[in-house]
């Protein structure tokens, strides 16, 4: 048979759509409720009284081990892992701790990344690219990503305003590298220079696009929240 078979259609729905959604939900439940009861609820061993965020890198590592170990997607683990234990003793101030700690691990190592960017980049790591790929690029990071932004906020509880800033920011793109890396390690890709040189692109084309406009978007999504009175005493810098 050839690519999309019967068979490989129905292996991939059993296996990579069923299963390994299954096992990462199911993973990541587990895994974020036996944290949430070690972290706030043991008797003698509390995580939270030690106020160590690192407990929040364990906990992302744990949940993506274990559930990669079951064949289930590790980063939808983590995602609902994170939801278990913030859930248990929601409003805990160790949350804060553990939340400012991944804020900062993950600032150093988006620099890391972005330092070993440039230097790919200066390797020639977009040498193999075309306009009709620079077109596609642009039109995946202005249309197709604002447009999947804007789908996936539709009945988000925001104004049309703040749901088309979002949608235009998206999330970091930096994951890209990731997901590319696992599929070239997954499947038979002969022209993978190209996918690297795209890749590259736009997400040098979001740091130049978007790190120029934030400052200024979000300053008058600012100003119109304030005008608005939408804007909470903690958001005008009162004290509460």
């Amino acid at each position: 048979g050839g690519f999309l078979s019967a068979e490989r259609l129905g292996h991939w729905l059993a296996v990579d759509v069923a299963w390994r959604i299954a096992a990462g939900i199911a993973v990541g439940w587990a895994v974020g409720k036996a944290l949430g009861w070690i972290t706030f609820k043991a008797p003698r061993a509390r995580l939270s009284g030690t106020g160590d965020g690192l407990v929040a890198l364990g906990a992302t590592l744990f949940a993506y081990a274990v559930a990669e170990a079951a064949h289930g997607y590790g980063f939808l683990a983590v995602f609902i892992a994170a939801l278990a234990l913030r859930a248990t003793e929601r409003d805990h101030e160790f949350h804060e701790a553990m939340h400012d700690f991944a804020e900062q691990v993950e600032r150093l190592l988006m620099m890391l990344v972005l330092v070993m960017l440039g230097g790919a980049i200066g390797g020639g790591l977009l040498a193999p690219l075309t306009w009709k790929d620079a077109g596609l690029g642009l039109a995946l990071l202005l249309v197709v990503r604002p447009l999947a932004g804007w789908i996936g906020l539709l009945w988000a509880p925001h104004s049309r305003r703040e749901r088309a800033i979002v949608s235009f920011f998206g999330i970091r793109g930096i994951g890209s590298f990731y997901y590319l890396a696992w599929a070239l390690n997954h499947g038979p890709f002969d022209d993978w220079s190209r996918l690297w040189a795209i890749t590259g692109f736009v997400v040098l084309g979001s740091i130049l696009i978007h790190g120029a406009t934030a400052t200024p978007l979000m300053r008058r999504i600012d100003d119109w929240r304030r005008g608005a009175g939408l804007m909470s005493p903690r958001e005008r810098g009162e004290p509460s």
